[in-house]
């Protein structure tokens, strides 16, 4: 039997603007900060590579209108390209005009860049919730195809906890790819990268993963986000012993843990439209 295609995706954003400091760094501050996406991003590319492994790339706009040549080498080198906002700021925090703003702006951007269509969107700190669904008709208006913010589970700061837990459409036809969970003894537990990747030993994660495949024969979304192959980021200690917690978690694991996954299981980019 052949092994289950599972979705690779790349959240490109860098470690100052991630939404657990964005209480201690404005947005006006990170053109001062040392700039680290680059570096980082190349890594992961380096390791696909080697993997002959296809990825989705969300991008954050600000990063690519200052680092186009960035994009144009994820595209250049076979990639997806996705939006994943431009200032990076949550869903629910913003009117729908300034959703509509932002949106509208990273997906020109981008498009700008590589010339030609963007068809997925992920929303900063998967803030597609309850109180944000309005967003997916604007994400269809604007063109997406599809959408892949809505996390099933119970979470301080996201998640539709009674949402599907495999790829379905909205009523606007807009197609989710929602961010994948196990069972575990009947209960929904995110092991599907980010800080999940980092937390939790691998042999926990490879299984998890595993189960998804064999009992749930679906593939699973992975996640993961240049910031975390790179312990040496500097440090925010000012942020929130929380916040600073699930930000530096294990960084070291992650560069070895990625290699094993990618010989474990094999990807490909996001589907833009239902298979």
């Amino acid at each position: 039997m052949n092994p289950i295609n599972n979705y690779l995706t790349i959240d490109v954003e860098d470690y100052f603007q991630v939404s657990a400091f964005e209480d201690i760094i404005d947005t006006n501050a990170w053109g001062t900060m040392e700039q680290r996406v680059v570096g980082n991003t190349e890594k992961i590319l380096d390791l696909l590579s080697q993997h002959h492994t296809k990825a989705t790339f969300f991008i954050v706009g600000w990063i690519a209108e200052r680092y186009p040549q960035l994009v144009q080498s994820i595209h250049n080198q076979g990639h997806e390209i996705g939006a994943h906002s431009f200032w990076h700021r949550k869903v629910y925090d913003l009117t729908p005009e300034e959703f509509r703003t932002d949106t509208l702006q990273v997906k020109s951007s981008l498009e700008r860049i590589i010339n030609a269509p963007v068809s997925g969107y992920r929303a900063p700190s998967y803030s597609i919730t309850k109180k944000s669904l309005w967003a997916l008709d604007i994400l269809k208006e604007l063109g997406f195809t599809y959408d892949s913010s809505i996390f099933p589970i119970y979470h301080d700061t996201y998640g539709i906890p009674d949402a599907p837990r495999f790829t379905y459409c909205h009523a606007n036809g807009l197609l989710e790819h929602p961010i994948s969970t196990a069972l575990v003894l009947g209960l929904k537990i995110p092991v599907s990268g980010g800080g999940y990747f980092r937390l939790f030993p691998y042999w926990f994660t490879r299984l998890a993963l595993k189960s998804i495949n064999r009992k749930d024969k679906q593939p699973f979304i992975f996640y993961l986000h240049p910031w975390e192959v790179d312990p040496e980021q500097p440090r925010m200690h000012h942020a929130k012993l929380l916040s600073r917690f699930r930000h530096y978690n294990n960084l070291g694991k992650t560069p070895q843990r990625l290699k094993q996954l990618l010989t474990d299981f094999t990807f490909t980019p996001l589907p833009a439209h239902a298979q």
